[in-house]
Order: structure tokens, then C-alpha cells, then sequence
């Protein structure tokens, strides 16, 4: 049965969609060779102890990442985790909690998901972590993409979370995963939150960044 499947249902590219050949996962030769990979930055948003990214958004990236939060394509989440995991273990960072930044519980509920927690459930799996979530959206404010000035996007997202078990972080390490980092204002957001409750540090992990 599982040629079938295969038959009918072929594996493609996360990224451009093109069907994938024997010992391709989840990339084709092609993105894998020429997809242009992140490269660490000296900008680094405020309250964030570190950043890093699999790539930059743009292109094939950028589309398939709107596929994933706005088009239904939660498949997606498996491929993306596996990368960014993967990113991961290569930076060798030492944390003590896995987390994610929340979508509010309206847009969970229009979009049938919250995509950072799918990724952050791909990512644990292959870490060998159980995410947990530390953060709760409180305030469903407007999307950052439609967003253009810095300054406007911290204030959009200011106060928007809340830390649930403040407890629970005092002390620790935090990695925080999200989609995209742009300005990075929600993820420093989420990070002042977490370090206000008395987390150590927060690093953030994305699938892909603005350069």
C-alpha cells in the first residue's frame, strides 16, 4: 500500500513543490543546492540573547512560509522543523526550556492552527524535547506583515502576551521558536515578557529571517 500512496500522493520540495526523487527529503537537489542559507548577523533585536534562522525570507522560502500560516499547508510544519532542528543542533546552544510564541486564540481558531506550535512539536521530536508553552497572546492585535515602521510593530505588540507560569521559567534558559523574524519586535516582545518573570536568557530560532 505504501507505493500506492507514494503513487498517488507523491512527496514534493517544501519549498518550491517540485516532486522529490529517490533520497531526496524534504528539499530538492535543486533548493538544496541554491536556497541561500542564513548567515549569522550582528543585528540582534532587543531582549533576545541570540538569533539564527535555516534562511532568508524571500523567494521560494518566503512563498512557502505563506503557505503554511495562511493557506492550510500544516503538512509543511514536518519538513520546516526538521531544518530548523537541524540548524540547531549545528549551533549547539544549551537551553532548558523548548517554547514557542503563541497566535492569539482567534486567529487559532479562523486558521484551524497555530503554526509555531506545529513547528515546535517537529522540532522537539527531533531534539528528543517536549515543547512547552510558557506564553499566552492576550490581545489580538493587528498582523506585523501589514506592518511597515519599526517602531509601529513594537508598539503593536506591546503587552500583547502575558508568561503563564511564571514559576516555571524563573531562572531558566529559553529557546523560543517562531515562523519569521523581521524586525524582530514580536519575538522581543515575548522575550522582555519571559525575562520580566525572571528567565536567565531567551534565544530565538526561526525558519527564516529578514537580512
Amino acid at each position: 500500500m505504501s507505493w500506492l500512496l507514494e503513487l498517488l500522493f507523491p512527496q514534493k520540495c517544501i519549498l518550491c513543490r517540485r516532486v522529490l526523487r529517490g533520497g531526496e527529503t524534504d528539499l530538492c537537489r535543486r533548493c538544496r543546492e541554491e536556497q541561500e542559507l542564513w548567515r549569522a548577523s550582528k543585528r540582534k533585536p532587543q531582549f533576545l540573547d541570540s538569533i539564527t534562522a535555516v534562511w532568508y525570507y524571500k523567494g521560494n522560502v518566503r512563498r512557502a512560509i505563506l503557505r503554511y500560516k495562511f493557506y492550510r499547508a500544516r503538512h509543511l510544519a514536518t519538513g520546516f522543523g526538521r531544518n530548523l532542528a537541524m540548524r540547531l543542533m549545528e549551533q549547539e546552544w544549551e537551553y532548558d526550556i523548548l517554547t514557542w510564541v503563541p497566535v492569539s486564540p482567534l486567529r487559532r481558531l479562523t486558521r484551524g492552527y497555530d503554526q509555531v506550535e506545529l513547528l515546535a512539536e517537529a522540532v522537539g521530536r527531533e531534539l528528543g524535547t517536549v515543547p512547552v508553552p510558557t506564553l499566552k497572546k492576550v490581545r489580538h492585535n493587528r498582523r506585523q506583515s501589514g506592518i511597515r515602521s519599526e517602531a509601529q510593530r513594537r508598539a503593536n505588540v506591546l503587552g500583547a502576551y502575558r508568561v503563564l507560569r511564571p514559576e516555571e521559567v524563573r531562572g531558566k534558559r529559553i529557546l523560543l521558536l517562531d515562523d519569521v523574524l523581521t524586525t524582530g519586535a514580536t519575538s522581543g516582545e515575548c522575550a522582555r515578557m519571559l525575562l520580566t518573570a525572571g528567565a536567565k536568557e531567551v534565544h530565538c530560532a526561526v525558519i527564516a529571517a529578514r537580512r
